[in-house]
């Protein structure tokens, strides 16, 4: 018995993870080395926004093996890299959606933090009252508590149609998922979801949600989805075509 306790200890042990920075296509980014003891092989991905880089290695790689494959693939990553929407800091003047309409910044800095969504004769706009160092930040936080409040209604409805219950929500900043589902029923959903279209944030809702049920991407979790967001397919799409866009946009 306490062998077996001492080997579930072994399998608990979390992954180690090197961080370092790597220079490509004129500009430096995070590298995040993710040893895995269930990795066969080297693997390179690149997070969304192109924020950074990640690779997942087999356990004992060592430094030298690790830079002979980024130099191997140096020329995929500028490739890639290259198709990734700039990066444009969030700031006064430029638009940026609120569920799926773009909103013009505008700066007045004479009243409290806030931030007010409106339409008048010049278009929507998000209007940030404030010290302008903060105004990123407010907008982040005004996505925020719209995500709260919009999601969670819509995992209330999903919840209610699948016969499950969260355990717990939360809202994060994700750069590799925009959602997920843990095995003990607690969902977790990127903020930034509240830029995309409101069939988008409901298909992202609905694919969480049916995770509760089933724990998988079979063929019954696809069904599912698509009973509670029959516009599963294109929305997907929507996201998977556009989402780098949103992960692109600086709230720092």
């Amino acid at each position: 018995m306490s062998l077996g306790f001492f080997r579930n200890l072994a399998k608990a042990k979390p992954a180690p993870i090197r961080e370092r920075e790597h220079a490509v296509a004129g500009r430096t980014l995070p590298l995040r080395i993710v040893e895995n003891d269930r990795a066969r092989r080297l693997t390179l991905r690149i997070d969304a926004g192109g924020r950074g880089l990640r690779i997942t290695v087999p356990p004992g790689i060592s430094a030298r093996e690790v830079e002979r494959f980024l130099d191997r693939h140096q020329g995929w990553l500028e490739q890639r890299l290259a198709k990734v929407p700039d990066r444009p800091q969030v700031r006064p003047g430029i638009k940026i959606p609120l569920r799926g309409v773009p909103h013009t910044i505008i700066h007045e800095p004479g009243r409290r933090g806030t931030v007010l969504a409106a339409v008048d004769e010049s278009g929507p706009s998000l209007t940030v009252h404030g010290d302008r160092l903060h105004l990123p930040r407010r907008i982040a936080d005004f996505l925020k508590r719209e995500a709260k409040r919009e999601i969670e209604a819509l995992v209330d409805k999903h919840c209610a149609a699948v016969g499950r219950r969260a355990k717990a929500i939360r809202f994060r900043d994700t750069t590799s998922r925009w959602g997920s589902c843990t095995t003990d029923g607690t969902l977790s959903f990127s903020w930034r979801i509240m830029m995309a279209p409101p069939p988008v944030i409901n298909y992202l809702v609905a694919h969480e949600v049916a995770h509760l049920k089933e724990m998988n991407h079979g063929p019954k979790f696809w069904k599912l989805c698509e009973e509670l967001c029959p516009d599963t397919d294109r929305c997907k799409a929507w996201l998977k075509r556009n989402g780098g866009a949103l992960q692109a946009i600086m709230f720092e």
